[in-house]
């Protein structure tokens, strides 16, 4: 018949499991208490005799990052940016002084400029610079500014005047066709 081996110290006996390394031993005779897993409350155990309290089970608790007040928060500055954003679009196209009234004034005095610049047969005008850049500007014919009465407009690039103008001035257009218009004296 074969004997157990002998009880060495701090070891429980033959057959029943061991603590894992690293965890505390616990002396013989006392309960054992269950680890709770990894992130979860260690619930506390009442002594023996005691009554325990009903336990609700719960999850790993995390704090809440802001709740609805973070919400509230981010929908307020949602909400200025786009009303910002639709008072600019609503001022820029119905203010009188600014916006899209500046930009259609602006584009309205660029063209009313650009038609005093651009003489129709019959027309008088003055000719600003007429030995470098000619700039002829429409004049009232019976005003003492009045230099040249525009009597013909030939279509093409590089035309000259006959010989019965007194003056000629090439005008070159990126987009439209290039012309000469020809002068006669007032």
């Amino acid at each position: 018949m074969s004997t157990p081996p002998p009880q060495y110290q701090n070891q429980p006996p033959y057959g029943q499991p061991q603590q894992p390394y690293g965890q505390p031993q616990q002396p013989y005779g006392y309960p054992q208490q269950p680890q709770a897993p990894y992130g979860y409350p260690q619930q506390q155990q009442a002594p023996y005799g005691q009554p325990q309290a009903p336990q609700q089970p719960q999850g790993p608790q995390r704090p809440r990052p802001g709740g609805p007040l973070r919400v509230v928060k981010s929908a307020a500055v949602v909400i200025a940016i786009f009303g910002a954003l639709a008072w600019y679009v609503y001022d820029y196209n119905t203010d009188p002084d600014g916006g899209k009234a500046k930009a259609e004034a602006a584009a309205s005095a660029q063209a009313s400029e650009d038609a005093t610049h651009d003489p129709n047969i019959g027309d008088c005008v003055k000719v600003k610079d007429p030995q470098g850049e000619p700039l002829p500007t429409i004049v009232d014919c019976g005003s003492p500014e009045a230099e040249y009465k525009t009597a013909d407009k030939l279509l093409g690039p590089d035309l000259k005047c006959d010989s019965k103008y007194a003056y000629g001035i090439q005008v070159h257009q990126s987009h439209q066709l290039d012309y000469t218009l020809c002068f006669t004296k007032v």
